[in-house]
């Protein structure tokens, strides 16, 4: 691994229950115990985390692989992996993963078969996954995740205000935003946006966020948190920017979840 994949390693590990959560579907245990440095590597290569924990109330093994290239040996890299993690944790079983989080298309396999031999991991591709999937989680672990996911046609610029927004809005109370903001900048190499993201940090600086003129990453996850809790002030405030932006009555009524009639009350005060 590069100097870049071992900082992305370093970021991720911090918050692997939010990956075996959001990412790979596991119903894990939070007390988590890395056990990777005990290991002894061929090759002298470490793998990315090994983890002693619970999964489906199990004690189980999680081998969790980061990866930021193709490599066409990964198939027989995780093989040799599973051998020695096998030969230290023979009771427990192992849950392979490798999250690939590279600039180009994936081209990786995740099967080795030959006589009497079949052997399997899981391969995940993140550009594959939504990033309104982990938005709409709405934590800010899910929020910093998102950045390695598919933006399908959503402007990367209003993409990176938001989540900043929201983990300013989500970490108010607390000391956790430049744990949150690091892991953000660590991410956003492996997407090619961190000049986007500085220029977004930038802009920030100056202005407050009530002043924006939109919050169009709202408008598209649906705002969901601020309409299952009514129509909190939150939702007001949205509402009242989009009425600021122009935007007509009807998107505002289906983005934010506010009637017609309330819509109007919001005009006659602006």
């Amino acid at each position: 691994m590069g100097n870049q994949d071992i900082t992305t390693k370093e970021t991720i590990k911090a918050i692997t229950y939010d990956i075996a959560t959001y990412i790979l579907n596991l119903k894990i245990d939070e007390n988590i115990e890395f056990v990777d440095k005990e290991l002894q590597r061929i090759e002298k290569r470490e793998a990315d985390i090994v983890a002693l924990c619970k999964i489906n109330n199990e004690e189980a093994i999680l081998h969790l692989e980061i990866q930021n290239g193709n490599d066409g040996n990964m198939r027989y890299r995780m093989m040799r992996y599973y051998s020695e993690i096998k030969m230290q944790f023979k009771k427990q079983k192992i849950y392979q993963y490798v999250v690939y989080i590279g600039k180009r298309k994936m081209s990786m396999k995740s099967e080795v078969k030959d006589v009497d031999l079949n052997y399997k991991y899981n391969l995940i591709d993140m550009h594959t996954i939504n990033c309104e999937d982990f938005i709409k989680i709405d934590t800010p672990d899910s929020l910093v995740l998102s950045v390695l996911c598919d933006f399908k046609d959503k402007d990367e610029i209003e993409l990176l205000t938001y989540i900043i927004k929201r983990l300013r809005e989500l970490t108010e109370d607390d000391n956790r935003l430049g744990k949150y903001m690091l892991i953000l900048e660590t991410l956003s190499k492996n997407r090619d946006l961190k000049t986007k993201l500085k220029e977004v940090e930038d802009m920030l600086r100056d202005i407050k966020y009530e002043d924006l003129p939109s919050y169009e990453i709202g408008m598209e996850r649906g705002i969901q948190t601020g309409i299952e809790r009514g129509a909190t002030n939150k939702v007001i405030e949205i509402a009242k920017n989009l009425l600021k932006a122009n935007i007509d009555i009807d998107t505002i009524k289906s983005t934010t979840g506010l009637s017609i009639e309330d819509i109007k009350k919001l005009i006659s005060q602006l």
